[in-house]
């Protein structure tokens, strides 16, 4: 015999929406909707966690003058410029 825990949760409404609409689609109640979702979130594999990527430095103290890591095209232009490429 399968024993089960009665409880109350709180659920915001979006979220309830979600579940009461998943519920009526696959034809189950919303307690076992909400049981699958749990067991879906508890027993799937963790990642490990990895230490911080080490990136290697080759000189100098920081960006160069005028280098904005934002601006995607004109740090192509400027790496292009550097190595002669163009």
């Amino acid at each position: 015999m399968l024993l089960c825990m009665r409880t109350t949760i709180q659920i915001d409404d979006h979220l309830f929406a979600e579940l009461k609409r998943t519920a009526a689609d696959t034809g189950r109640t919303m307690s076992a909707t909400i049981q699958d979702a749990l067991r879906e979130a508890l027993y799937r594999p963790r990642e490990a966690k990895r230490p911080p990527a080490e990136l290697p430095v080759f000189h100098g103290t920081g960006l160069m003058p005028g280098v904005d890591l934002n601006d995607s095209t004109a740090l192509l232009e400027l790496m292009d410029e550097h190595s002669g490429a163009a």
